[in-house]
């Protein structure tokens, strides 16, 4: 039986990468591999739902400095990969490689990056551009979300040894029985509540359509470091009846199911999971069109130039004041590549 170590920072999050990370787990753990999760730190209580037979491990209990650790970490994570005899690596994002390549030197170990951002994106920390050219030297195989980031990592590093390959993320909701409803005159965003994410000109756009509208709402699901100044957004802007922050949690179907269009304002992503999660449930999306994903999910028609604040409170504004406009959007599902049974085959191929 063959042994997969998928090795992440922490399986406690509560993020898109930890729940795809799950969901490929359980669906190889299924068809009988050996899988286990290691975290780089914590990870003893993971957010999402693990089949039994999956074991979870940690290289450090607690969250510590990993430029003071560095060395230990190396040390430590190619001591378990030997301990466990490990027949495949899987470095659930390319960060993950500034200690697994190491690690894994000489071993006759299968190496895989997973990457789960975008190529032209290190989210501030440098080391993540050395995890790819890492990677891309020294991995057997990366992983990219879309083929526009397969193009992005082809073009953005010379003499790449490792096989780049694009395999989107699965949906976690299929053969949803679900038709959206412009009476709930709600609009839903899930996600981290960071910079990333741009709820700051979520906000700012619903602004404007505030002022011609005057009985939607907007949900927002998620936790984060943003939320008291997004709040106070919310509050200078006079809109604070109208934006809803749920904070985080695990019953998001509830949300889906009682919101009438899902609207994602990120800078950037990989291969966004919330897009999968809407389409999913008919919602009409409107997003703006960053690198990288939304073009390969949603409706053209409603995505937006990045970042017109102007062209998406339009958008939204017209979305939801017609209803007959609105219902002939329902209509956009499109789900069949993105099906866990397609995907996972893609990934035993690789394997």
């Amino acid at each position: 039986m063959k042994k997969i170590c998928f090795f992440i920072s922490n399986l406690n999050h509560a993020g898109g990468t930890e729940r795809v990370t799950t969901m490929i787990s359980n669906a190889l753990d299924n068809k009988n591999y050996k899988v286990i999760i290691l975290s780089l730190n914590e990870g003893d209580s993971p957010f999402y739902n693990l089949n039994s037979k999956i074991k979870i491990y940690s290289l450090f209990e607690k969250n510590i400095s990993m430029k003071k650790n560095f060395l230990a970490a190396v040390v430590l994570l190619r001591k378990f990969i030997k301990n466990h005899k490990i027949d495949v690596v899987i470095s659930v994002d390319s960060i993950l490689c500034m200690f697994s390549v190491p690690a894994l030197a000489f071993l006759k170990t299968k190496h895989i990056c997973w990457e789960h951002f975008n190529f032209k994106v290190d989210l501030g920390v440098k080391y993540r551009k050395y995890g790819r050219i890492l990677a891309a030297k020294y991995c057997d195989y990366v992983v990219t979300l879309t083929q526009r980031d397969q193009e992005l990592w082809s073009n953005g590093i010379k003499n790449i040894k490792a096989k780049v390959i694009p395999i989107c993320n699965p949906t976690p909701f299929e053969n949803v029985n679900h038709i959206p409803s412009f009476e709930h005159k709600t609009i839903l965003s899930i996600g981290r509540l960071t910079y990333q994410k741009g709820f700051d000109m979520l906000i700012d756009a619903w602004a404007m359509v505030c002022k011609v509208n005057k009985d939607w709402k907007l949900v927002i699901v998620g936790e984060g470091e943003d939320k008291g100044a997004l709040i106070d957004k919310a509050r200078n802007l006079s809109i604070e009846d109208r934006v809803i922050f749920v904070g985080e949690t695990k019953n998001v179907n509830f949300y889906y199911k009682t919101s009438s269009v899902y609207c994602m304002s990120s800078r950037f992503e990989g291969l966004p999971m919330v897009l999968l999660e809407a389409n999913s449930y008919g919602l009409p999306i409107i997003s703006f069109d960053c690198d990288t994903g939304p073009s390969e999910i949603i409706n053209k028609n409603f995505l937006v130039k990045c970042f017109d604040l102007n062209e998406y409170a339009e958008k939204l504004s017209k979305l939801i004041s017609n209803r007959d406009f609105y219902e002939n959007q329902l209509s956009q599902k499109s789900i069949k590549k993105f099906r866990l049974d397609e995907i996972i085959v893609q990934w035993e191929d690789m394997l």
